[in-house]
């Protein structure tokens, strides 16, 4: 699982070489060899029964492989408007959000501590947005946020689908996620500006920075605790930036530090919390 967060943390300050591509098109070369090599990869893993899921796999399947297609979408361009730090400190808030929206539509029971840590995680993103007000920033904030909550939406169908007695297979739901990414970005890229040096970049960042670690997170998930996952996926937040500061000269503002600080220290008080009470 750190591993995964490593991988995944490494997008930010690659989009910080790229030459030509911008916006869409990134996001659409990125989520194109994501999907290619899931072609092979899922089958290794699951057997040509992965095609058959996605066939039968009903609304939900569906519904999340268009959340996941959000955020992988999001996510790239999201890169290209503001800095990574911003990214990265809005995309912590995930496992916050999804208890507000599993409380709000299953009536999922969110716990004092919880509520808790959601108006400091809150706080922090709402001093780190005023800051930026008035600049271009404040957009790349604002579609970096849908990712936290398309994330929120995903597992609140899935824990649905879950109660329901019909569990919801989420491995090729992120197939389905990245094709529909890849055909919702297509006409947007028009025109094509990317270089040999662009793709190239892109397409290493859609097998090692995408395909690879979501399967692998998949992998994790079957034997980690879930409280353990989210504690270990907040590396990806202090790897990016860390990258980005070391390979890309990208100093976080002080702004992010400080809205990182709160994000990242209640979520981790929040889920050690639930852990230690689970322990007992």
């Amino acid at each position: 699982m750190v591993l995964v967060a490593l991988l995944w943390s490494t997008a930010g300050v690659v989009t910080r070489y790229l030459e030509f591509a911008r916006s869409f098109e990134v996001t659409f070369w990125r989520a194109l060899f994501a999907a290619l090599s899931l072609l092979v990869i899922l089958p290794f893993f699951q057997g040509r029964s992965v095609f058959l899921k996605i066939r039968h796999g009903g609304a939900g399947l569906w519904l999340s492989g268009v959340c996941w297609s959000v955020m992988f979408t999001a996510y790239m361009v999201a890169f290209t408007l503001t800095t990574v730090g911003n990214v990265l400190v809005t995309l912590a808030v995930g496992p916050l959000l999804t208890a507000i929206v599993a409380r709000v539509f299953i009536g999922y029971r969110v716990l004092p501590r919880t509520w808790l840590a959601i108006l400091v995680a809150g706080a922090g993103i709402a001093y780190m947005f005023a800051s930026q007000v008035g600049s271009a920033s404040l957009l790349g904030s604002l579609v970096a946020l849908s990712i936290p909550i398309a994330a929120a939406v995903n597992w609140t169908i899935s824990q649905h689908a879950h109660d329901q007695g019909h569990d919801l297979d989420l491995v090729p739901a992120v197939l389905l996620g990245a094709l529909l990414s890849t055909a919702a970005t297509c006409a947007l890229a028009f025109p094509f500006q990317a270089s040999v040096h662009d793709i190239t970049l892109l397409g290493l960042l859609g097998v090692f920075q995408l395909a690879i670690p979501c399967v692998l997170c998949m992998v994790c998930a079957r034997v980690l605790h879930a409280p353990e996952i989210s504690l270990l996926q907040l590396l990806e937040v202090i790897f990016g930036i860390l990258l980005a500061w070391v390979g890309a000269n990208e100093v976080p503002a002080p702004s992010v530090l400080l809205g990182g600080t709160l994000v990242i220290g209640a979520l981790v008080a929040n889920e050690w919390l639930g852990w230690q009470q689970k322990v007992r």
